[in-house]
This record gives structure tokens, C-alpha cells and sequence, in this order.
């Protein structure tokens, strides 16, 4: 382990546990009052002032040196890009629904998919562009926009359908062999992407089947209107998107082409359209993706105070004393697999990164999976799949907070609402309930 690993202590999680006091506490109590938009009282940007106030205080170092901590996680490379991937999908949703994408692409997706499978059929584009972009968030920068269009073009709920991208998002990043997650679970467990993937898809295909019922179920009774005319060339730009997205292309390189196709197309097809108007366009994108931009850089800043303080090595050594004390003489694989899905899901709750808890597990996992006979394929897959599990439930996870400011929703009622990651994490625990008695023979033979 490295030297440097500060010391293990509770005290260093408190932070967290006051932000998500102020923030979901008041947002209850406003809700309570019957105040309409409770969450949004209260906006988390504010809500979290004071958890970092409390971070500083507590913190081992200098004033100065706290001060340094949290600077740096707020600019660590993996915060920096999201922040960048906000403001171009924020421009890109702007511009394309100005020269009036969004409508056309809806109204073609009215006339191209049968009523009932208009859920199905958006979580299943979204999944497979997920998949081949290896980015859940660039996916939902790309979706979510023409998700809350056909939400506003029928009665289907704004909840559920933005829900079902991000649902879609989740599972195609889980699987998907260019995630950053699958990279991080497949190396610090030392396994082939291929293995983990096909360990990942014995559980995340069960999920998505239910979730594709329940999906057309909801979907069944929604009352889809004919759908409208449509000019194919204003879609153009979300087609580009995919494409890119599917070849593999950098998703800041791919929402920066999709930008300027937009602004061409606007320049030339829509009448008065000007230079002027379409800078205010790409600016008022910018200023729409404000909050989550902040919240992100405070989350990342926070979350590097609350592991340089021994908050996660505490709650992964909590963790890991619990899977002792449950594993009395022989070594129980069960008892392991819950504990590295335990491990994983509760760094995830306090860094709100899905890729920075199974980083800060990896260790953990690995020494976990040994210890107990786990498999390292299944221990690589209960990595990728409770954390993306756990971070698309988090209200103020990157995911969320992308998607709740493109449909104009309440990041916490959309956690409730995104069913396929809980039914993902229901699907992993009875996978790890049924997964002794088969683990053995495999385990045996390899």
C-alpha cells in the first residue's frame, strides 16, 4: 500500500454527511410545507459551503496546505473533463434545439417508432451508443435533449423518459471495454476486459430485459400525438454526434463538431439568423449547465479533503473488519463479494466518481478476492457494476445532475426514477446469493 495513505478516521466523512443534511433535509422540509420546486430552494452549490468550511476545520494539515488539497481535487484531470463536457453539451443542446433539432428529431423518432416501444426503443439507442462511446456522460450530453423533446412532444412523464437515458447510459458504460471504468476494475484486479465483460453481462442483461418491460409497460398508455413534418438536415448534427460517438472519437472533439454543424446549418437555413444570435446561443448553453459546472468542482475538491483526511481508508476498513467478523473460520466467498460490493458502493456515495472509487478500492477488492476465494473476473464486475450502480442513483452524482439540468427536474425525484441501475444492483445481489455453488466450478477449472 502507499506509504503516504493517511491515517483512517471517521471524522473525515462528516462533511459529506452535513452537505447531504442541508441539501436533501431541506429540500424535504420544503416539500413537506407543499413549497413547489423544493429541491431547487436550496441549491446544492450553497448546501455544500458549509461541508467544506467543515472539511477545512478539520483537517490534519495547514490552513493552507487544506486549502492546496482541495484545489487540486477540484482540478483533477477526471473533474477538469467533465467540467469541459458540460459546457460543449450545454452549447451543443442549445444550438441544435435553436435550429429546431430538437423538434425535427422527435418527430421523426414519433414516425420511425410504434407508440408503445418509444421507451424501449430510447433506452436500447441509448445503451448501444453508451457501449460504443464508453462514456455515460457524453451519452446523456447527446440523448438527454432530444429525450426531454419527445417528453414535451407526449404525455409521457419528463422523469421517465430522461430516466431511461440515464438508465441506458449506465448500462452502456458498465459493458462498454472503453470505459474508464472497465479499464480501472480490469486492471486492478488483473483480469481481460473480455472475461469482466462477459461476467458483466450475465447481470446487466437480466436488468435490462425487466427494465425493457417495465419500460413499455409505462410507455403503453402514452398518449403520442401524430407526429409533425420534419427537415432531416436539422437532425444532422445529432446523427454526426452518434457516429462520432460510435467510431470511437474523443467525446469533447465529438460535441465541439456537432456544435459547429449546428451553427452551420443555423447560418444557412434559419432566416436571421446571425453570428450574434448564435454566440448567444452557445453562451446561454454555458450559463444552463452553471450549477452542476460549480457542483462538480466542489464535489471534486471535497472529496480530495475527505480521502486526504482517512475518511475513505476508514470506511474501507469498517468494511473490511465487517467482512472478518462475518467469515468465521473457513473463508466464505459470499461474505467477500459483498464486502468489495460494499466497499466500492459506499467510496462511491462519498466521491460521487465511479472511476475514483473503484481506483480507491482496487486494493481492497484485490486483497478482499484473495482472501475470501473470490474470483478476480467477478470481483473486476462487482467493481464496474455497484459502483455505476450507486452512481446512477446519486442526486448529486455527475450523471444526475447532467440530466436533471437538461429536463429541468429535481435531481433527487430522478434518482427514484432511473429504475435499471436499481434493478442492476438488485440483479448483482442475487448473483452473489446464487453465485457460490457455480463460482466453485469454475473457480476449480481455472
Amino acid at each position: 500500500m502507499n506509504q503516504s495513505s493517511p491515517p483512517a478516521s471517521a471524522r473525515a466523512l462528516l462533511p459529506l454527511l452535513l452537505f447531504l443534511a442541508l441539501f436533501v433535509g431541506a429540500g424535504l422540509w420544503y416539500q413537506s410545507q407543499g413549497v413547489d420546486m423544493a429541491f431547487y430552494k436550496v441549491s446544492a452549490t450553497v448546501a455544500i459551503l458549509p461541508a467544506i468550511a467543515l472539511a477545512v476545520l478539520l483537517a490534519r494539515s495547514p490552513l493552507n496546505r487544506a486549502i492546496e488539497t482541495f484545489v487540486g481535487g477540484a482540478g483533477d484531470n477526471t473533474i477538469v473533463t467533465m467540467v469541459l463536457i458540460y459546457l460543449f453539451a450545454g452549447a451543443f443542446a442549445s444550438v441544435a434545439k435553436a435550429i429546431g433539432g430538437v423538434d425535427a428529431t422527435v418527430n421523426f423518432g414519433l414516425s420511425a417508432i410504434p407508440p408503445t416501444l418509444v421507451l424501449p426503443g430510447l433506452f436500447l439507442i441509448t445503451a448501444f451508443i453508451a457501449t460504443a462511446m464508453g462514456t455515460s456522460m457524453g451519452t446523456i450530453a447527446a440523448i438527454g435533449p432530444i429525450a426531454v423533446g419527445l417528453a414535451d412532444a407526449t404525455d409521457l412523464s419528463p422523469l421517465l423518459t430522461i430516466g431511461t437515458v440515464v438508465g441506458g447510459a449506465m448500462f452502456g458504460d458498465n459493458l462498454s471495454i472503453i470505459s474508464d471504468t472497465t479499464i480501472a476494475a480490469t486492471r486492478t484486479q488483473g483480469v481481460s476486459m473480455r472475461d469482466k465483460f462477459r461476467m458483466n453481462l450475465l447481470i446487466a442483461l437480466p436488468a435490462a430485459l425487466i427494465t425493457l418491460l417495465w419500460l413499455w409497460f409505462s410507455g403503453t398508455t402514452a398518449n403520442v400525438p401524430s407526429p409533425g413534418e420534419y427537415d432531416l438536415v436539422r437532425i444532422a448534427p445529432y446523427i454526426l454526434v452518434l457516429v462520432l460517438a460510435v467510431s470511437g472519437v474523443n467525446v469533447l472533439l465529438v460535441l465541439f463538431v456537432g456544435i459547429l454543424l449546428a451553427s452551420g446549418i443555423g447560418l444557412v437555413l434559419e432566416p436571421g439568423y446571425t453570428v450574434a444570435r448564435l454566440s448567444q446561443h452557445i453562451y446561454a448553453g454555458y450559463t444552463g449547465m452553471q450549477e452542476i459546472l460549480i457542483l462538480s468542482l466542489m464535489i471534486g475538491g471535497l472529496g480530495a479533503m475527505m480521502q486526504a483526511g482517512g475518511g475513505i481508508a476508514w470506511l474501507e476498513q469498517q468494511i473490511d473488519r465487517i467482512s472478518r467478523r462475518g467469515n468465521r473460520g473457513q473463508p466464505g466467498r459470499k461474505t467477500g463479494e459483498l464486502g468489495i460490493s460494499a466497499a466500492v458502493a459506499a467510496t462511491n456515495v462519498c466521491t460521487a466518481n465511479n472511476t475514483v472509487a473503484i481506483l480507491l478500492t482496487g486494493q481492497l477488492a484485490k486483497d478482499m478476492a484473495t482472501r475470501y476465494g473470490v474470483d478476480p473476473r467477478r470481483s473486476a464486475s462487482l467493481l464496474d457494476i455497484y459502483s455505476c450502480t450507486v452512481q446512477g442513483m446519486l442526486p448529486y452524482g455527475a450523471q444526475i445532475l447532467l440530466a436533471s439540468s437538461l429536463a429541468k427536474v429535481s435531481p433527487l425525484a430522478l434518482a427514484g426514477s432511473i429504475y435499471y441501475c436499481w434493478l442492476l444492483g438488485a440483479c448483482a445481489l442475487v448473483s452473489i446469493v446464487a453465485y457460490g455453488k457455480f463460482s466453485r466450478s469454475k473457480s476449480t477449472s481455472g
